[in-house]
């Protein structure tokens, strides 16, 4: 009996551990998502980019993410949107497409869900067929260029910064796409690929001043990641070159300057991008989603990991 009772008291111990040490997922006023298309984790760190740099310095990080095994634009962007993979959204083609073919993703974007629960949206994208992620009525500010134009990532910089600054979106993607043109011209890895990441750090920068400026950087969840990578001049499934995408996120509770590879069984998709952000904005991520929150990132991750790990108490009778 006294075995019992003590197993008992144990267990409601280690319960106790628990609730004081799982730290709920803090709350964010809104969610940036920045996308450096083409951006291969080495070419983006070769290149100058203090302004990324500046983002890892002031949050979590890891070079080793990976994108859908498409490894496509269009694809990848509606998973990092959506949670899903692209069998599940259904968005499988990567160029402009006839309004009359034109479908959206068969699983609700960050967008549109977002809409539900009251909040305002944007999107500043480089690339004309990103049309196709805004479906009527779920983007408040949709700067998209007109079918088969694009726009500068300092254009796209400015187009941002100006939404940021007139209308505070919630939940807002920023697409730069100079990085990918940039890999099909001349190739991955190459001067001219080193110097549009240099230029949409710059874009960043821009971005990022205009959150300080209105005073929302500290309440702001911002993720900077990519879509893919490339070898030579081009992009696709089943290489590793095309897989690794950089990961960075910044906002309320994250840790500063840490290496998320510190966890080694920790994998991050381009998939968590969207559930990460929902949970940060307490948005229903809906149900059989293939991403999963970066909870790791936050303060006390260590201490939440020891308490739920530990094993549990067998009652002796």
């Amino acid at each position: 009996m006294r075995l019992t009772l003590l197993a008992s008291l144990l267990l409601t111990l280690c319960t106790r551990v628990d609730a004081q040490t799982t730290a709920p997922v803090p709350r964010a006023d809104r969610v940036l998502i920045m996308s450096i298309d083409g951006g291969r984790p080495d070419v983006v760190l070769r290149a100058n980019t203090p302004n990324v740099r500046a983002l890892c310095a002031d949050g979590s990080f890891t070079f080793w993410a990976r994108t859908t095994e498409l490894s496509v634009t269009l694809p990848s962007h509606a998973s990092m949107i959506t949670g899903v993979t692209p069998d599940k959204h259904g968005i499988l083609f990567n160029k402009d497409v006839p309004e009359e073919e034109l479908f959206y993703p068969k699983y609700p974007t960050i967008f549109e869900l977002a809409k539900k629960k009251g909040l305002s949206t944007a999107m500043a994208a480089g690339k004309s067929k990103f049309v196709a992620l805004c479906r009527p009525g779920s983007i408040d500010y949709a700067i998209v260029p007109e079918t088969k134009k694009s726009y500068t990532d300092a254009e796209v910089a400015a187009n941002a910064a100006k939404a940021i600054g007139e209308h505070r979106p919630q939940v807002m993607l920023v697409h730069f796409g100079g990085g990918d043109r940039a890999g099909h011209a001349i190739g991955w890895g190459s001067a001219k690929q080193i110097a549009a990441m240099e230029e949409i750090d710059a874009g960043i920068g821009t971005v990022v001043s205009a959150l300080k400026k209105s005073g929302l950087y500290d309440s702001t969840l911002i993720i900077l990641t990519a879509d893919h990578g490339g070898a030579a001049r081009s992009h696709g499934k089943d290489d590793p070159r095309s897989r690794h995408i950089p990961w960075i996120a910044v906002g309320p509770g994250i840790r500063k300057n840490f290496d998320l590879t510190t966890f080694k069984d920790l994998v991050i998709n381009t998939e968590d991008t969207f559930a990460t952000s929902c949970a940060f904005m307490q948005i229903p991520p809906g149900s059989n989603i293939d991403g999963k929150a970066i909870t790791p990132m936050l303060e006390g991750a260590e201490l939440m990991q020891s308490a739920t790990t530990r094993p549990a108490v067998s009652t002796v009778k």
